[in-house]
């Protein structure tokens, strides 16, 4: 069984300040052991269900969070930027189930702590076929374009609700109430690697059972920008359609392809922002 773990960093139990998800520093240094935390637990947990290959795709950042010697189960680690599939890099046919480790709710949804959409300083909201959407949607482009089940997800519970309507065979462990963008109440790590360990246990156990990524094809996924001059660029991106002032919609039956323009949205709004 191959199991596919894609990680972030601010839906970690423990973790509720931007300093202990960016380097260097000791917040981070404690960020990092929070993370590695709850990577091996879910390692762990698949692993104990029969999973015989890990691939964990570090998500987070500059994406080299890790020290990939610490990694459970002798897991493969795709590590470093410009990852053609960002957040899903590694994933491809013939993976069984995805995880997805320490997520954090959109933008534009209710209070999450560290909330954002890919990049908060050019992207406002998201919607996959009308719906609201955050990383996790979004992401499972890539899981449907395989024709792999998104198995679990872990966060907190704004995080858990987001992921509903396109993953409703998910299991999803809620490991921090969050109450503002910056404000939580954590469990303590070993009772939230506990919980995802079991979870991944059983998701492990069942992966026959489950079905790919609820997404009606084709679909349309529209990226509101933080201003016009985002749209503008952003529109400039193959399969991106300007389609308001501060409006692209990325269309079509195809989801990698969709994730792919995406991607490359995310890459080239960052000229317009100053980058």
């Amino acid at each position: 069984m191959k199991v596919f773990v894609s990680f972030d960093m601010e839906g970690v139990a423990g973790i509720v300040d931007w300093s202990q998800c960016l380097p260097p520093g000791r917040p981070y240094e404690e960020g990092r052991r929070l993370l590695l935390g709850e990577v091996n637990a879910a390692i762990d947990g698949a692993m104990s269900a029969g999973a015989t290959e890990i691939v964990c795709n570090d998500s987070h950042g500059t994406m080299n969070n890790l020290d990939p010697e610490l990694l459970h189960g002798q897991a493969t680690y795709v590590s470093g930027r410009h990852k053609p599939l960002y957040m899903m890099q590694g994933l491809e046919a013939g993976a069984d189930v995805v995880f997805m480790v320490g997520y954090h709710g959109s933008i534009s949804g209710e209070s999450s702590v560290l909330s954002h959409t890919y990049n908060p300083s050019v992207i406002s909201h998201v919607t996959l076929n009308g719906i609201r959407v955050g990383e996790s949607g979004i992401n499972a482009l890539v899981a449907l374009a395989w024709g792999v089940p998104v198995g679990l997800i872990t966060g907190d519970r704004q995080t858990a609700g987001e992921a509903h309507p396109f993953l409703t065979g998910a299991e999803r462990v809620v490991v921090k109430e969050s109450f503002t963008r910056f404000g939580a109440v954590n469990q303590h790590p070993e009772v939230a690697r506990a919980r995802i360990a079991e979870a991944a246990r059983r998701v492990a156990e069942q992966v026959a059972t489950l079905q790919p990524p609820a997404i009606t094809l084709p679909a349309a996924l529209e990226v509101h920008m933080q201003t016009a001059d985002m749209a503008e660029v952003a529109s400039w991106v193959r399969g991106a359609e300007r389609t308001g002032v501060r409006t692209v919609t990325i269309g079509g039956g195809d989801p990698l392809a969709m994730f792919r323009s995406f991607v490359a949205v995310t890459y080239i709004t960052r000229q317009s922002e100053g980058r």
